[in-house]
């Protein structure tokens, strides 16, 4: 029996459609029933709760073979570090207590760092707090900037005709598709192939700059002429405030491409058959062209 956490998101939702697929027996964690009931109208159980609850947590935990551990992200915290500590600390409770022996937590490249990169460095800090479980063997799934990441500028295609970030244009980097890393995630928790502490980065199927990608996507929703704009720091964060990203949360983010384009992290790491996932960015903007024209 497999713990889904996140199972609404992007990842978690995959990952939990994947499992039970295979007939395997699944229990989604979230805290809508009317958004978990697809899971169960397909074979899962639900798990309805808050996940800053550690009881909630230990209870869901026990008797698992696996749990599929992560943090959703919280776009309105003051202090994003903070929040995935606090997190973090619960599922290590709940760790405990449960007694389950197989975890694999969804951190990202760049959680080797403790500083300049922005919202990973909770994700660090969690994975050191895991490093301290007795017995229990974790593996640390490290995928890239995610794909789905770009659909973020489908508003700003339609209200200003321009793709814009605070990332220079010109720096390739990986991305992954989402759909990749639940993939992966399901063959590991199948298989509870990791023990002690370990470590699999993902880096999807090539680097490629934002200029590469506004042209593919400009191509693919009939905007040929499209321009990918680097932003300044002050609009960028302007942009994510009136969006209802928090001051934190919108400081984070600028530093994780400040990061990118420095080349800390995503930027001309060795690849192998290992880290290396199958969707393309061009197959991805056929997706989000769907998403373009259906928005």
């Amino acid at each position: 029996m497999y713990v889904i956490m996140g199972a609404t998101g992007n990842i978690g939702s995959k990952l939990a459609n994947i499992l039970l697929d295979k007939d395997e027996k699944v229990i989604v964690i979230g805290r809508s029933a009317e958004r978990l009931r697809p899971f169960v109208d397909h074979g899962a159980e639900a798990a309805v709760g808050d996940i800053s609850d550690a009881e909630f947590l230990t209870h869901v935990f026990k008797g698992a073979d696996a749990v599929f551990a992560m943090i959703p992200p919280n776009y309105t915290t003051d202090n994003v570090r903070g929040f995935y500590n606090e997190i973090g600390a619960n599922i290590v409770k709940a760790i405990q207590e449960s007694g389950v022996e197989h975890v694999l937590f969804l951190s990202s490249h760049g959680a080797h760092l403790a500083e300049n990169t922005g919202p990973i460095k909770g994700l660090h800090d969690v994975e050191q707090q895991l490093n301290e479980l007795d017995d229990v063997n974790v593996l640390y799934l490290r995928p890239t900037y995610f794909m789905e990441n770009l659909l973020a500028n489908v508003g700003m295609i339609k209200n200003m005709g321009i793709i814009g970030s605070e990332i220079k244009g010109d720096v390739k980097f990986s991305m992954i598709a989402t759909q990749d890393i639940a993939l992966v995630a399901a063959d590991h928790l199948i298989k509870r192939d990791f023990s002690g502490k370990s470590v699999h980065e993902l880096l999807g199927e090539r680097d490629v700059s934002l200029q590469e990608v506004t042209k593919i996507f400009g191509g693919e929703i009939g905007k040929p002429d499209l321009n990918y704009i680097q932003l300044s720091s002050e609009d960028a964060k302007k942009g994510m405030m009136e969006s209802g990203l928090s001051d934190d949360v919108s400081d984070q983010l600028l530093e994780l491409g400040q990061a990118i384009t420095s080349g800390i992290i995503a930027v001309n790491q060795p690849r192998t058959a290992e880290n290396t996932t199958d969707t393309s960015i061009e197959e991805f903007a056929e997706f989000f062209a769907q998403v373009y024209k259906n928005s």
